[in-house]
C-alpha cells in the first residue's frame, strides 16, 4: 500500500515548535498550505504572533514560513526519489472519450506520473477512450460483458484479469457503472474517481456529465469544480482526496462550465496520480486522506 496512517493533531503539543521568517505579519490564507493549520491555530499557545525567541529562520523571498512540528511523524513524512520507487501499474476505465485518461497518459510519458496505464476497462468497446487504448498499444477489457442477456464476465472475472496485469491503482474517467463490491473490497484505498462538481454537492446516481453542470446553474451555486474521492459501494460518497474550485459566472451555460471544470479536472488528475505513484498520499487517524506535498515533505494539502 502507498497510504500511512497518521497522528491526528490533539489539544496537546508537547514537541510543538514554531519555525519563521521576520515580517512585520503573521501569514495569509494563501501562505498557509497545510489543510492542519486550522485545528493547530485555534488550539496551539503560539497561535499569537510568535515572539523574536521563535523566529529561527528567513525565506529568501522574505515570506513568513510556519512549519508545525509533533503532527507528523519524521519517519511518517519522509518521501523517497523517484529513482528508489518502483513506478506504479495504473487501470483506467472510461465510458467517453476519456480525456482525463489521455492526460494522464501523456503525463506518465513524459515522466509526470512515476507509473504506468497497463490496461483500459470500459463498458463501452467502441467509445473514444477505448479506440485511444487501442491506438496507443494499451489493453482493453469490456466490462461488465454480456452475451444473449447472460454475464460471460463477472467482476471476479474482472478482478482476476487485473490482478494478472499487476494493478496497483484504479483512475475512473467518466465511467458511467457502480464499480462492483468485489473489485472495491479487492482493492481498498486503491479506487479512485474524478466528479465533476464540489461534492458532496451535485453527486449520487443519476448526476453525471453535463446533467452536473445543469443542476449547478439552475442551484444559483457561485462556485463549482472537480472533486477526487475514493471509491466505495455507493455513488459519490466516498473519503473526499483533492478539489478545485471554478467560478460559476452569471452568464454561463452548463457548456461554458463544464469546459473550464473539465480543464481543472485534466491538471487535478495527473497532480493526484503523481502523487499516488510517488506514495505521497496519507491518512489521518480519522480516516481523511491529504495529499503530501512534494516539495516540502511537512505539508499536506
Amino acid at each position: 500500500m502507498a497510504t500511512k496512517a497518521i497522528p491526528r493533531a490533539s489539544l496537546d503539543f508537547p514537541t510543538f515548535s514554531i519555525k519563521a521568517s521576520v515580517t512585520n505579519s503573521m501569514p495569509n490564507a494563501s501562505n498557509i498550505r497545510s489543510p492542519k493549520w486550522v485545528s493547530l491555530k485555534i488550539n496551539c499557545p503560539f497561535s499569537s504572533r510568535p515572539s523574536r525567541a521563535q523566529i529561527k529562520s528567513k525565506c529568501s523571498n522574505g515570506s513568513q514560513v510556519i512549519e508545525c512540528k509533533g503532527v507528523f511523524s519524521k519517519e511518517e513524512s519522509d518521501t523517497k526519489p523517484n529513482e528508489e520507487l518502483r513506478r506504479k501499474k495504473m487501470a483506467v476505465f472510461v465510458s467517453g472519450g476519456g480525456s482525463n485518461f489521455r492526460s494522464i497518459h501523456r503525463a506518465a510519458l513524459d515522466g509526470s506520473v512515476h507509473g504506468d496505464i497497463v490496461v483500459l476497462v470500459t463498458n463501452k468497446p467502441d467509445c473514444g477512450g477505448a479506440e485511444y487504448a487501442r491506438d496507443n498499444g494499451i489493453p482493453v477489457i469490456v466490462f461488465p460483458r454480456r452475451k444473449d442477456g447472460q454475464e460471460v464476465f463477472s467482476a471476479k472475472d474482472l478482478v482476476v484479469a487485473l490482478r494478472s496485469y499487476d494493478v496497483d491503482f484504479i483512475l475512473l474517467a467518466g465511467y458511467l457503472k457502480l464499480i462492483p463490491l468485489e473489485l472495491v473490497q479487492a482493492y481498498p484505498k486503491s479506487i479512485l474517481n474524478i466528479h465533476p462538481s464540489l461534492l458532496p454537492a451535485f453527486g449520487g446516481k443519476g448526476y453525471y456529465g453535463i446533467k452536473v453542470h445543469k443542476a449547478v446553474i439552475a442551484s444559483g451555486a457561485r462556485y463549482s469544480g472537480p472533486t477526487i474521492h475514493y471509491v466505495d459501494e455507493q455513488y459519490d460518497t466516498g473519503r473526499i482526496l483533492a478539489q478545485r474550485v471554478v467560478r460559476v459566472l452569471a452568464n454561463d451555460t452548463a457548456e461554458d462550465l463544464a469546459a473550464r471544470v473539465l480543464h481543472e479536472e485534466h491538471e487535478l488528475y495527473v497532480e493526484v496520480a503523481a502523487a499516488l505513484c510517488e506514495e505521497r498520499i496519507v491518512w489521518r487517524e480519522d480516516g481523511v486522506p491529504v495529499i503530501q506535498s512534494k516539495e516540502n515533505p511537512n505539508n499536506y494539502f
